[in-house]
Parts: C-alpha cells; structure tokens; sequence
C-alpha cells in the first residue's frame, strides 16, 4: 500500500470507528431494516508537483493538503502527461533519458522506461498514434509511434529524430493529429510538423523566448506564451503560413498556459509579474488577473471550476489561488524548484 491510501486509509478508519459508535447505540431500540449495500465512496485523487531539482514527486493530499510521499524519478522530471487511456501518469525525466509512470489514482510507480533521449516535454497526439518529446537540451525534436497494449502497458518506437534550432521547450498538436507545433526558446522560433511525414511544414521567427504553446478550440489560432516579454502572440495557422494576428499584454515573463475549462478562456502564468491571467479566446483580451507569489509556472484547476494550482518555482511550493475571491488561500511546502503539476480530479482541459 502507498503512503497516500495509507493516509487516506487512516481517514477512513476514523469515520469507520464513529459510525460504528452511533450504529452500537441505536441498536437497544430497533434493527436496521435490510438493504442494499452503499456503494464505497471513492478516494479523492492526489495531487502530483515535480522537483526538478530534486528528482522526485511531492505526493499531496487534497484533503489535508499535505506532502505524503515522496516518489523518486530520474534526473529533471520538467513535464507530465496523463496517457490517452487514463491508466498512466507520464513523468518526463529530461536528465536521465527516461519516462517514469505512475497510477494517477494510486500514486503506485507502474514501470520506467529509458532510451528516451532528453525528454523535457512530452504529448501525446489525440488519436493516440503519435508521441512526441522536445529535447530542450539536445536540440531535437523526436516523433515515436506509440501503441497502446491490451490490459495496460505503453510501447513507443522512434519514427524520426528531427533536429531544431536551439531549446526546444513546448509542444502543442492540433486535435485532428495532424501537426504539433514546437517552440524554439533561445532561438526565438516556430516550427510545425507534419506528424504523417515527420517533416517540417515550416518556420517562422516570433517573440523573445517562447515557452508554451496552446491552440485555441478550431484548431484555427494559435498561442505563445513570452517568457523573455509580457505578451502572448496569437497566430492564425489555418493558412499555408502563420500570420501574427495580435499581442495580448499579460504579464511579464509570460510562461505556461492551462485551459480553463469552458471552452471560452485560457489561464497564463507570468513567472515574472508573479500573476496569472485568464484570456478571453473570444475577444483575444485579459478577462482577469490572479495573485501568484514565487515565480508560477505550470498549473491545473480543480474539479470545483475555481480553483487554481500553481507551482511556485523560487519558493519550494504549490500555490492554491481562489479565483472567486482572487486571493491565494494556501500554499504546501514541496521540494526544490517544482515544475509540473497535476490530478486526475481537475476540470476539463478545453
């Protein structure tokens, strides 16, 4: 058993012992009647933060909203990715050349697999075909065909190595599977590639140091979040070529984008302003601003559809923001420089 159902078993073991008391109780007066037997209720989901620094995963309650484990990786685990299928949470180690996965729910680590060349960030294309990894250190982009084994398992093949400019950082695949968008952070570039061919469709120069990359719902436009400025560039991409449609001012050092959830808006964290802001995809223009102390970075947003988890990169911590009352409402200690953050029980991602 993991640290996490232990903690959680715990818990369970607690309300156990005082419904046992009340039912002792009622028991001089009458018999319960007979019924069906209540469906167990299911166990909150944990939530995972990624110290790179650290080489591991912070495991956190989100009931207690405490650190309960600590899961080692390999070196620099950047990014995480929940598999097509659900039953895997991929953990990107860039350092170590190896993917850790982990059960989403359990927290249990399934298996590890290594020749992985540098994978700082990683997606999987929609249908399911394709994964593919930005080798931020490297230089490379690297397109695997993935197949997914019947009962559980995950086997990538390498299709095509494709070299970059340089640092390749965030990945973005349009939802038909046919192209994924990369960004080029020290070389300030675009590059789109053809998932069928593993080949460039093109190139283009954008603003300083782009990080992440998200396509708005239509597949239609295109947005980069600026680490080196205060904007996110937004392209349409219908074309044959991107044309820059506008620059939405948001933040300084504008990082990682998350999907709020109703298919309208889009969450920026700005590393540097220590915010983030909620983008209107319809207008293309700031709808709110949220309080992020610590330098955030990558986030997700709770089932609840208001809250927000941010890592906080300089300050060793994740950050829960109330968007309602747009304060920070707690902050749980983790390990050093954390990066990635994610559950399973959290908003949809369009």
């Amino acid at each position: 058993m993991t640290p996490f159902f232990r903690a959680a078993g715990r818990r369970a073991v607690l309300f156990c012992s005082i419904a046992l008391a009340a039912s002792t109780l009622g028991m001089a007066s009458a018999a319960p009647a007979a019924g069906p037997t209540p469906a167990k209720p299911r166990q909150p989901a944990p939530i995972f933060a990624l110290n790179s620094l650290d080489a591991t995963i912070s495991v956190i309650d989100p009931v207690t909203f405490t650190e309960v484990q600590r899961i080692p990786t390999g070196k620099e685990p950047h990014h995480l990715y929940l598999s097509p299928d659900e039953k895997s949470l991929l953990v990107a180690n860039a350092l170590s050349n190896s993917l850790t996965l982990i059960d989403p729910r359990t927290a249990a680590v399934q298996r590890v697999l290594e020749g992985i060349a540098d994978p700082y960030q990683i997606r999987f294309s929609p249908d399911m075909k394709w994964f593919v990894t930005a080798a931020n250190r490297l230089d490379h982009v690297d397109i695997y065909r993935a197949v997914f084994k019947p009962g559980g398992g995950l086997a990538l093949t390498l299709a095509k190595r494709i070299p970059t400019a340089r640092t390749p950082s965030h990945i973005a695949i349009d939802s038909r599977s046919t192209v994924a968008y990369v960004t080029m952070q020290d070389s300030d570039e675009l590059i789109a590639i053809d998932l069928a061919t593993q080949a460039p469709r093109w190139k283009i120069a954008v603003g300083k140091m782009p990080a992440d990359v998200y396509i708005a719902p239509g597949d239609r436009l295109l947005m980069i979040g600026l680490t080196g400025d205060s904007f996110v560039e937004v392209y349409d991409v219908a074309g044959p070529r991107p044309v820059l449609r506008k620059r939405i001012r948001t933040g300084a050092g504008a990082h990682a984008f998350r999907a709020w959830g109703d298919g309208r808006h889009v969450l920026v964290s700005n590393r540097v302003a220590n915010t983030i802001s909620k983008i209107d995809m319809q207008t293309m223009s700031v709808a709110a601003d949220y309080p992020a102390p610590g330098g955030p970075d990558c986030m997700d947003v709770l089932a609840d559809g208001r809250t927000i988890l941010v890592t906080s990169r300089w300050a060793r911590k994740v950050t829960f923001i109330d968007t309602v009352e747009k304060k920070v409402v707690r902050q749980v200690p983790v390990g050093r420089s954390p990066h990635g953050v994610w559950t399973l029980d959290h908003a949809p991602r369009q």
